[in-house]
Formats: structure tokens, sequence, C-alpha cells
């Protein structure tokens, strides 16, 4: 009997290093909001990427440069002990292209985002097509003590220009708790590219009114995407509205060779 017991427990204990090993050679998952977002604009593709046994991170992007946000990323990114998969959303793509280090990111994921090269601002792509309604759905800026501005989509507007296939109950609480980007941020010029050395990924709606859906599959071909997903009728939220497409999307980067 007490033979029998010890193999159960040193079965049990080899079970549980084999779970914890193969937990350990999945990369972290780190999700980078944007512009008019927080980080809870992730949580059902956290509750995806969790249930598949991936360690999760969503940042709280600072939103006042993309030099200044990069830094923060990178400095995350930095602590952790596994390779990264770094995810962007809108202008959270211009910070995890900024931020990124091919000796720790395996893999960007650009989740209705900006892919900027090098001097290319998120204001340059977003006008590189028509499309974009953003303009006219921002509230009066909000002065800073530095001299800069905050920008905010009007609440009245929020549901139809950012979340539109969001129920609205959602979009109203969405539109309430928004986090304000600086006008400075989406005109400053990019310094690094990170997709250019490292295998990016791409998915986005094809009903997007803030990055029009033509300039996102034009970085996406830039980029040399190894898979883009187009979501017929997604808003720019498509991580809200289709957690489990963007969830599928990022555990294919996350697996990759």
């Amino acid at each position: 009997m007490i033979k029998l017991i010890t193999a159960a427990l040193l079965g049990a204990a080899a079970l549980g290093m084999t779970g914890s090993a193969n937990a350990a050679e999945k990369p972290a998952i780190v999700l980078v909001h944007g512009a008019f977002a927080e980080a809870s604009s992730w949580n059902g593709v956290i509750k995806k990427l969790e249930a598949d046994g991936y360690s999760v991170t969503a940042v709280a992007n600072p939103l006042r440069g993309v030099k200044s946000d990069g830094d923060y990323v990178r400095h995350l990114v930095a602590s952790f002990k596994t390779p990264v998969v770094l995810v962007g959303h809108s202008y959270g793509g211009s910070v995890i292209s900024e931020a990124a280090d091919p000796s720790k990111v395996k893999s960007l994921v650009f989740v209705s985002a900006f892919a900027p090269d090098t001097g290319e601002s998120a204001i340059d792509l977003s006008g590189k097509f028509p499309g974009s309604t953003l303009g006219g759905t921002l509230a009066a800026p909000v002065a800073l003590n530095d001299g800069g501005e905050d920008l905010y989509i009007r609440q009245d507007k929020f549901h139809s220009q950012f979340a539109a296939d969001v129920p609205a109950a959602a979009a109203k609480l969405m539109a309430a708790t928004q986090r304000p980007v600086t006008s400075a941020a989406l005109g400053e010029k990019s310094e690094n590219a990170a997709w250019k050395n490292i295998p990016s990924w791409f998915i986005y709606g094809d009903a997007d009114k803030n990055i029009p859906p033509k300039a996102i599959a034009w970085m996406a071909e830039r980029a040399k995407s190894k898979d883009t997903v187009v979501v017929k009728g997604a808003s720019h939220v498509v991580m809200v509205s289709h957690p489990d497409k963007v969830a599928k999307i990022i555990e294919e980067a996350a697996t990759a060779k």
C-alpha cells in the first residue's frame, strides 16, 4: 500500500512538473491598448488566453507620446524571463513597434492598429487613405500644464464612431471610462519600426471608422504579415466585439516557429 501511495504521489508530482514545464515554454502575452480605450478592453481576450494556459499582462498605456510610451512598455517587457508576444491596439501598434526588442519579443500582433515606419505618425497613416471619421467626433481639447492637450471622443458619438458592433450599454461604459491621448502623441514620428525585424500578424474589422481598413491592409502587406484576418462588420474595437478571433491570432503568433 505504501509503495502504491508513493508511486501515485511521484506520478502526480511528475505530471505537475510536466504541466509547469509546458506552461513555462509558452511566451508571455503583453497587451497594449490604444487611444480612447483602457486595459479592460482586453478582458474577453485575456479570459480566452488564460484558459489556454498563457500568462497575460494588459499594460496601462500612458498615451503621452510614442517614444515615452514605448520606453514604458520596453522596460516592462524586459522584466519577463520568457519570450514575449507583444500585442497593440490602434495607437498601441505604434507603441509596440517602438518598444519591441528582437532579443526579447518573438512576435508582434497588430489589432486594428498602426504599424508605422520610421518617420511616420498615426496621423500620417490614418490620412493615407479616405475613410476615417474620427476628427469630427472629438470633444474640445483639454489643455495641459505643459502646453499640450488631451483628446477625447465625445461620449454621444463614441458608440457609432469607436464601437458600433458593441452593445449600446457596454459602449456607454467604454465612453465614460475612455483614456485620453495627447494630440502630440498622434502626431509624433516613430523612431523604430520593429515589424521590419520581428514577425507580425494583423487583425482588423472592415467597418473600422478610426483607421481606414485600406490603411491597415496596406500596412499589413508592407510588414509582410504572416497572417492577416479581416473581420466582417467589426468596428475599431475588434478585441471587444470578437475576442475569440483576436485571441486565436495571438495564439497563432505565440506558437509560430
